[in-house]
Protein backbone atom coordinates (compact mmCIF):
# COMPACT_ATOMS: atom_id res chain seq x y z
CA UNK A 1 0.00 0.00 0.00
CA UNK A 2 1.21 3.40 -0.83
CA UNK A 3 1.82 5.75 2.11
CA UNK A 4 0.69 9.42 0.64
CA UNK A 5 2.79 12.55 2.18
CA UNK A 6 0.53 15.84 2.78
CA UNK A 7 1.34 17.20 -0.50
CA UNK A 8 0.87 14.20 -2.57
CA UNK A 9 -2.48 13.21 -0.84
CA UNK A 10 -3.88 16.71 -1.57
CA UNK A 11 -3.05 16.66 -5.13
CA UNK A 12 -4.36 13.07 -5.41
CA UNK A 13 -7.85 13.38 -3.73
CA UNK A 14 -8.17 17.44 -4.59
CA UNK A 15 -5.94 18.26 -7.26
CA UNK A 16 -4.59 20.46 -5.45
CA UNK A 17 -0.52 21.19 -6.10
CA UNK A 18 1.42 23.57 -3.35
CA UNK A 19 4.76 24.43 -3.24
CA UNK A 20 6.77 23.06 -0.41
CA UNK A 21 6.94 26.18 1.80
CA UNK A 22 3.52 26.94 1.68
CA UNK A 23 1.15 26.19 4.29
CA UNK A 24 -2.79 25.39 3.05
CA UNK A 25 -5.75 27.83 3.86
CA UNK A 26 -9.29 26.74 3.26
CA UNK A 27 -11.75 29.31 3.49
CA UNK A 28 -15.60 28.14 3.85
CA UNK A 29 -18.91 29.90 4.89
CA UNK A 30 -22.15 30.30 4.06
CA UNK A 31 -23.68 31.62 1.15
CA UNK A 32 -23.65 35.07 0.22
CA UNK A 33 -20.99 36.38 3.53
CA UNK A 34 -18.63 38.06 1.07
CA UNK A 35 -16.23 34.78 1.21
CA UNK A 36 -15.07 35.29 -2.86
CA UNK A 37 -14.56 38.80 -1.88
CA UNK A 38 -11.83 38.13 1.38
CA UNK A 39 -10.65 35.57 -0.96
CA UNK A 40 -9.74 38.13 -3.97
CA UNK A 41 -8.98 40.92 -1.52
CA UNK A 42 -6.09 38.63 0.00
CA UNK A 43 -4.72 36.39 -2.87
CA UNK A 44 -5.19 39.44 -5.95
CA UNK A 45 -4.37 38.29 -9.25
CA UNK A 46 -2.64 35.27 -7.62
CA UNK A 47 -5.32 32.81 -8.67
CA UNK A 48 -6.41 30.41 -10.50
CA UNK A 49 -9.70 27.94 -10.80
CA UNK A 50 -10.42 24.68 -12.19
CA UNK A 51 -12.51 21.81 -11.09
CA UNK A 52 -12.30 19.53 -8.04
CA UNK A 53 -11.17 16.28 -9.26
CA UNK A 54 -14.51 14.16 -10.09
CA UNK A 55 -16.98 16.93 -9.25
CA UNK A 56 -18.35 19.49 -11.87
CA UNK A 57 -17.53 22.00 -8.99
CA UNK A 58 -15.46 25.06 -9.04
CA UNK A 59 -12.27 24.98 -7.34
CA UNK A 60 -10.27 28.58 -6.82
CA UNK A 61 -7.36 28.65 -5.03
CA UNK A 62 -4.83 31.81 -4.76
CA UNK A 63 -1.56 32.44 -3.08
CA UNK A 64 -0.29 34.96 -0.42
CA UNK A 65 2.53 36.06 1.72
CA UNK A 66 2.43 37.47 5.44
CA UNK A 67 5.49 37.63 7.33
CA UNK A 68 7.91 34.95 6.39
CA UNK A 69 5.45 32.31 5.52
CA UNK A 70 3.64 31.60 2.31
CA UNK A 71 0.06 30.53 2.32
CA UNK A 72 -1.89 28.81 -0.93
CA UNK A 73 -5.44 29.42 0.40
CA UNK A 74 -8.49 27.16 -1.61
CA UNK A 75 -11.71 28.98 -1.77
CA UNK A 76 -14.62 25.97 -0.86
CA UNK A 77 -17.78 26.28 -2.30
CA UNK A 78 -20.26 27.91 0.07
CA UNK A 79 -21.88 25.09 2.41
CA UNK A 80 -24.11 25.42 5.60
CA UNK A 81 -23.56 22.25 7.26
CA UNK A 82 -20.92 19.74 7.07
CA UNK A 83 -23.34 17.16 6.85
CA UNK A 84 -23.69 17.52 3.04
CA UNK A 85 -26.26 17.53 0.67
CA UNK A 86 -25.24 18.85 -2.37
CA UNK A 87 -22.03 18.11 -3.93
CA UNK A 88 -20.61 21.86 -3.18
CA UNK A 89 -21.05 20.85 0.19
CA UNK A 90 -19.50 17.04 -0.35
CA UNK A 91 -16.35 19.23 -1.83
CA UNK A 92 -16.47 21.35 1.15
CA UNK A 93 -17.35 19.16 4.03
CA UNK A 94 -14.17 16.56 2.49
CA UNK A 95 -11.95 19.33 2.28
CA UNK A 96 -12.04 20.22 5.22
CA UNK A 97 -12.32 17.29 7.28
CA UNK A 98 -9.51 15.05 5.00
CA UNK A 99 -7.42 17.54 3.24
CA UNK A 100 -6.19 18.67 6.99
CA UNK A 101 -5.77 22.39 5.97
CA UNK A 102 -3.48 24.14 8.08
CA UNK A 103 -5.54 26.58 9.04
CA UNK A 104 -9.42 27.07 8.35
CA UNK A 105 -11.13 30.48 8.28
CA UNK A 106 -14.91 30.47 8.87
CA UNK A 107 -16.30 33.43 7.10
CA UNK A 108 -19.47 34.57 9.04
CA UNK A 109 -22.03 37.30 7.98
CA UNK A 110 -21.91 40.11 10.96
CA UNK A 111 -25.94 40.80 10.17
CA UNK A 112 -26.76 37.26 10.20
CA UNK A 113 -23.98 35.90 13.13
CA UNK A 114 -26.73 33.39 15.04
CA UNK A 115 -27.46 31.45 11.60
CA UNK A 116 -23.68 31.02 10.62
CA UNK A 117 -22.74 29.92 13.68
CA UNK A 118 -23.85 26.46 13.02
CA UNK A 119 -21.27 25.47 10.63
CA UNK A 120 -18.25 27.53 12.57
CA UNK A 121 -19.47 24.79 15.80
CA UNK A 122 -19.52 21.68 13.31
CA UNK A 123 -15.90 22.83 12.26
CA UNK A 124 -15.05 23.37 15.82
CA UNK A 125 -15.67 19.31 16.42
CA UNK A 126 -13.07 18.60 13.54
CA UNK A 127 -10.34 20.99 14.19
CA UNK A 128 -9.00 23.72 16.62
CA UNK A 129 -6.48 25.08 13.76
CA UNK A 130 -9.34 27.98 13.22
CA UNK A 131 -10.12 31.51 13.02
CA UNK A 132 -13.71 33.05 12.81
CA UNK A 133 -13.69 35.92 10.65
CA UNK A 134 -17.36 37.71 11.19
CA UNK A 135 -17.60 39.51 7.51
CA UNK A 136 -19.80 42.33 6.26
CA UNK A 137 -19.09 44.79 9.80
CA UNK A 138 -19.81 47.79 7.17
CA UNK A 139 -23.19 46.12 6.96
CA UNK A 140 -24.07 45.49 10.55
CA UNK A 141 -23.30 49.24 11.43
CA UNK A 142 -26.25 50.19 9.20
CA UNK A 143 -28.49 47.99 10.48
CA UNK A 144 -27.22 49.33 14.29
CA UNK A 145 -26.28 45.80 14.92
CA UNK A 146 -23.38 45.79 17.61
CA UNK A 147 -21.61 42.70 17.81
CA UNK A 148 -19.00 41.98 21.75
CA UNK A 149 -16.57 40.67 19.46
CA UNK A 150 -14.24 40.02 22.48
CA UNK A 151 -16.53 37.82 24.43
CA UNK A 152 -17.40 35.93 21.56
CA UNK A 153 -13.75 35.22 20.90
CA UNK A 154 -13.70 33.95 24.73
CA UNK A 155 -16.75 32.14 24.31
CA UNK A 156 -15.31 30.30 20.89
CA UNK A 157 -12.06 29.71 22.15
CA UNK A 158 -10.29 30.78 18.42
CA UNK A 159 -9.61 34.43 17.38
CA UNK A 160 -12.53 36.29 15.91
CA UNK A 161 -11.18 38.96 13.48
CA UNK A 162 -14.01 41.36 12.01
CA UNK A 163 -13.66 42.00 8.64
CA UNK A 164 -15.46 44.45 6.01
CA UNK A 165 -13.63 42.84 2.73
CA UNK A 166 -14.91 45.42 -0.08
CA UNK A 167 -13.05 48.19 1.83
CA UNK A 168 -10.26 46.29 2.86
CA UNK A 169 -10.84 46.79 7.03
CA UNK A 170 -9.40 44.08 8.69
CA UNK A 171 -8.06 42.26 6.51
CA UNK A 172 -3.63 42.68 7.91
CA UNK A 173 -5.86 41.13 11.53
CA UNK A 174 -6.73 38.78 9.45
CA UNK A 175 -3.65 37.51 8.15
CA UNK A 176 -1.74 38.18 11.70
CA UNK A 177 -4.37 35.83 13.17
CA UNK A 178 -4.14 33.12 10.51
CA UNK A 179 -0.26 33.59 11.05
CA UNK A 180 -0.15 32.73 14.54
CA UNK A 181 -2.83 29.76 14.32
CA UNK A 182 -0.53 28.47 11.09
CA UNK A 183 2.99 28.53 13.30
CA UNK A 184 1.27 27.39 16.70
CA UNK A 185 1.65 30.81 18.06
CA UNK A 186 -1.47 31.41 19.34
CA UNK A 187 -3.68 29.33 22.22
CA UNK A 188 -6.79 27.72 20.91
CA UNK A 189 -9.55 26.10 22.67
CA UNK A 190 -12.16 25.71 20.86
CA UNK A 191 -15.64 25.03 22.11
CA UNK A 192 -17.41 21.45 21.82
CA UNK A 193 -21.17 21.47 21.46
CA UNK A 194 -22.63 19.25 24.61
CA UNK A 195 -25.12 17.05 22.73
CA UNK A 196 -28.38 15.23 25.06
CA UNK A 197 -27.40 12.91 27.85
CA UNK A 198 -27.70 9.35 25.42
CA UNK A 199 -25.69 10.77 22.49
CA UNK A 200 -22.80 11.61 24.81
CA UNK A 201 -22.71 8.44 26.49
CA UNK A 202 -22.82 6.48 23.56
CA UNK A 203 -19.54 8.50 22.68
CA UNK A 204 -18.58 7.76 25.49
CA UNK A 205 -18.72 3.80 24.95
CA UNK A 206 -17.28 4.65 21.26
CA UNK A 207 -14.50 6.48 22.10
CA UNK A 208 -12.04 3.75 23.48
CA UNK A 209 -13.01 1.67 20.12
CA UNK A 210 -12.27 4.32 18.25
CA UNK A 211 -8.94 5.25 20.19
CA UNK A 212 -7.32 1.39 19.50
CA UNK A 213 -6.51 2.96 15.93
CA UNK A 214 -4.56 5.31 16.82
CA UNK A 215 -5.19 8.17 14.16
CA UNK A 216 -5.57 11.22 16.46
CA UNK A 217 -3.37 13.10 14.45
CA UNK A 218 -5.37 12.40 11.47
CA UNK A 219 -9.01 13.00 13.13
CA UNK A 220 -10.61 14.10 16.42
CA UNK A 221 -11.86 10.98 18.02
CA UNK A 222 -15.11 12.39 19.58
CA UNK A 223 -15.73 13.64 15.65
CA UNK A 224 -15.45 10.34 14.02
CA UNK A 225 -17.49 8.83 17.22
CA UNK A 226 -20.25 11.23 16.41
CA UNK A 227 -20.32 10.68 12.71
CA UNK A 228 -20.40 7.22 13.23
CA UNK A 229 -23.57 7.94 15.64
CA UNK A 230 -24.53 9.69 12.45
CA UNK A 231 -25.03 6.41 10.37
CA UNK A 232 -23.73 7.95 7.58
CA UNK A 233 -22.41 5.56 5.41
CA UNK A 234 -20.75 7.30 2.68
CA UNK A 235 -18.99 9.57 4.70
CA UNK A 236 -17.84 6.42 7.09
CA UNK A 237 -16.56 5.13 3.70
CA UNK A 238 -14.80 8.39 2.67
CA UNK A 239 -13.26 7.92 6.45
CA UNK A 240 -12.15 4.47 5.72
CA UNK A 241 -10.43 5.27 2.16
CA UNK A 242 -8.26 7.97 3.98
CA UNK A 243 -7.73 6.24 6.95
CA UNK A 244 -6.51 3.52 4.91
CA UNK A 245 -4.70 5.68 1.97
CA UNK A 246 -3.06 8.30 4.66
CA UNK A 247 -2.49 6.39 8.02
CA UNK A 248 1.23 7.61 8.72
CA UNK A 249 1.52 10.83 6.59
CA UNK A 250 0.91 12.93 9.76
CA UNK A 251 3.92 12.10 11.35
CA UNK A 252 5.65 13.34 7.49
CA UNK A 253 3.60 16.80 7.28
CA UNK A 254 4.83 17.66 10.24
CA UNK A 255 8.27 17.35 8.92
CA UNK A 256 7.17 19.19 5.95
CA UNK A 257 5.58 22.56 8.38
CA UNK A 258 8.88 22.35 10.28
CA UNK A 259 10.84 22.76 7.22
Amino acid sequence: MQILNHSQMLQEYFGIVKKPDQLIIALAGNLNVGKSTLFNSLTGLRQHTGNWPGKTVDNAQGSFSYRDKNFLMIDLPGTYSILAHTAEEEVARDFICFGHPDVTVIVLDATSLERNLNLALQVMEITSRLVICVNLIDEAKKKKISIDFITLEKELGVPVVATAARQGIGLNSLKESIYQVAIGSRELNPTQIKYSMEVENAVLKLLPQIEKFRFDKLFNPRWVALRLLDGDEKFIRNITLHLNSQSRWAVTREAEIAL
